[in-house]
């Protein structure tokens, strides 16, 4: 097999042929291809173009969506972790057990003045 894309890939159109109840030949068929090459995409021997992994999604009846996640990364100027470092140091400066008593002035009580 190849890139970790093509794997993954050939398990999203393995399942959505198995989940549409098609047999190879059925969604080739469909698809506007052969067998053998759906079998070869299934496999991971083989990687489809984008537009005809869409195509044989659509084949067996499924509808794509893509959406868009920036992913943070060390190339990006920014280093692993660093934002949970950041929370975690900001998490011990609270206590960690609540007081009982809440320390607040008394609105209404003589002898305080505004």
């Amino acid at each position: 097999m190849g890139h970790q894309h093509d794997i993954v890939s050939a398990q999203v159109l393995k399942r959505a042929r198995t989940a549409a109840g098609l047999s190879v030949r059925e969604l080739a068929r469909r698809a506007g291809t052969s067998h053998p090459t759906v079998l070869a995409y299934e496999n991971g021997r083989k990687a489809p173009s984008v537009a005809v992994f869409l195509r044989l999604l659509e084949a067996c009846g499924f509808a794509v969506e893509l959406e868009l996640e920036k992913r943070i990364r060390e190339a990006d100027g920014l280093e692993r972790g660093e934002e949970l470092r950041q929370v975690l140091e900001l998490a011990e400066q609270f206590p960690s057990k609540m007081s009982r008593h809440l320390d607040t002035p008394r609105f209404g009580v003589s002898g305080q003045s505004a």
